[in-house]
């Protein structure tokens, strides 16, 4: 074991910050509101496509995912399976819509289809959602990046303060079109970080390629399908929320969505989500073998997750624990080198995320609720500061987020990212659905009332499932959220337009 040095730490992050805020000043020279929002229409397909499979992965997948094989084996591929029915909805349902209508923000639909109180409902569930979402993911990335350093040296509001402020500095001016190129870092940079761990640990195990796969497909770790259906990770509850997981944090998700809007026509952006709907398969496949891979090297040369503190002397490990695994064993077992790319990884897989999250999050304050493409009373001058000051507050309320999970996080992250999707996307899965599907107008003014009632009655459905029924719907959460909502505006409809 060897402490990993501070000095490589503070290099690394100092030039990747620097090749960043690069690339921020090329696509901002020439910079106005359409880029800023919409990339200005001019986004290469490709470029989106291969970005957006880093903006999906996220740092969560980086650091969660493969910690998670211990306790869940390979049953997070039947979630990415239904990702991939997930995108084909949104190419053939959702994106049709988005350029009929010419959106900039997608939430703009439901008022044209439903009216105001839906629009705003819409609205502040997707900032809801997105502030929380992004908070974990900003969250995982900083907590590690704390223990990097040594022991008491610097506080972590401080380390969350600087990563914060770099990341309002480099999306202050660019918006979108910032954010669609420094994708294509991230997902360069988080790949190769995985790869070359998995390269290393076959070479430290005396293993080629075919020997590496053997040892794991003989390992209960490999095991892709959960059968049990009271259990939470049952495969066909992990598809079906695949699907739609995929729908409501892809497909009606500004942040995301931005993203492809940013294309030059539909079909560059359909291009892009086949595209990525089939990479993002191979690429979390590798961070599941990723997990694999360190646990059977844990086992067999380190002695276990007790013999790395992170278990107890039973070999008991809790789910935080496991988020643990590939930091610990990248800066810590394999040289500096893995510790190095792991150190890159990790930072080209949180700021674009983060980013991309102050932005969509700004867009939908200015678009949504300050009215930037209805209002004439106000001046280019006067959006500016009002954009500018959305953002800076944003990055505030992220910076003040990432403090309270640091004092209350105790559970693998990547299921807490799930789970609270699963209560805030719901409302906007029920009220899409609902106006795509149906020709029924509202009572809209109730509508904000319906998305306040479908998680709590949510929350109570699955407490008396785990009570009476020994029965977890894990993810399947969202589908009966989505299903609520739908039935409260069913209530709710007055006639057919």
């Amino acid at each position: 074991m060897h402490q990993f040095p501070l000095s490589w730490l503070l290099t690394a992050f100092t030039l990747y910050t620097a090749l960043l805020f690069f690339v921020s000043w090329l696509t901002t020279r020439k910079s106005d509101s359409g880029s800023y929002f919409s990339g200005n229409k001019k986004s290469p397909w490709y470029i989106v496509a291969y970005g957006m499979v880093g903006t999906s992965i996220s740092g969560v997948t980086f650091i969660s995912v493969p910690g998670n094989v211990l306790n869940q084996n390979f049953f997070y591929m039947p979630l990415v399976l239904g990702f991939v029915v997930g995108y084909l909805v949104i190419a053939k349902v959702l994106l049709p819509l988005y350029y009929k209508m010419n959106l900039t923000s997608i939430y703009t639909y439901l008022e044209k289809r439903f009216g105001f109180y839906s629009y705003k409902t819409g609205a502040f569930v997707f900032m809801i959602s997105r502030v929380l979402g992004a908070a974990v993911r900003i969250f995982v990335v900083v907590l590690v990046l704390h223990t990097f350093l040594p022991e008491g040296s610097v506080p972590f509001w401080v380390v969350a303060f600087i990563f914060m402020f770099l990341i309002f500095l480099y999306t202050f001016k660019g918006g979108v079109k910032t954010i669609i190129w420094t994708d294509v870092l991230q997902t360069t940079f988080m790949l190769l970080a995985v790869f070359l761990t998995i390269i290393f640990v076959a070479r430290e195990m005396g293993w080629s390629f075919g020997e590496m796969a053997s040892a794991v497909a003989n390992t209960d770790y490999s095991s892709w399908f959960d059968f049990r259906w009271s259990s939470g990770t049952n495969a066909i509850k992990q598809f079906i929320s695949g699907i739609f997981i995929t729908i409501v944090m892809t497909g009606l998700d500004q942040e995301m969505m931005q993203k492809n809007l940013s294309c030059k026509n539909i079909h560059d952006a359909q291009k892009n989500v086949y595209t990525t709907s089939i990479t993002i398969v191979f690429v979390n496949f590798f961070f599941l073998l990723l997990g694999a891979v360190l646990a059977i090297y844990v086992s067999s040369k380190l002695g276990g997750m007790h013999a790395i503190g992170l278990a107890d002397a039973q070999g008991v490990f809790t789910k935080a624990q496991t988020d643990k695994l590939f930091p610990t064993i990248a800066s810590s077992y394999l040289g500096l080198g893995v510790g190095l790319f792991f150190i890159i990884g990790l930072i080209s897989a949180s700021y674009p995320s983060a980013g991309g999250a102050l932005t969509s999050l700004t867009t939908s304050f200015c678009i949504d609720f300050v009215g930037f493409n209805k209002r004439d009373d106000l001046s280019d001058q006067k959006k500016s500061k009002i954009r500018h000051t959305a953002h800076a507050g944003y990055a505030i309320l992220f910076f003040l987020l990432i403090l309270v999970l640091y004092a209350v996080n105790n559970q693998t992250v990547i299921d807490l990212v799930y789970l609270l999707a699963s209560y805030t996307y719901g409302p906007l899965l029920g009220l899409f659905f609902f106006g795509i599907f149906t020709k029924y107008s509202v009572k809209d003014r109730f509508v904000p009332y319906v998305a306040i009632v479908s998680p709590i009655l949510c929350y109570l459905l699955d407490l008396a499932g785990k009570e009476f029924l020994g029965f977890g719907f894990g993810f399947t959460i969202l589908i009966f959220n989505g299903l609520f909502t739908f039935a409260g505006m069913y209530l709710l409809r007055t006639k057919k337009g």
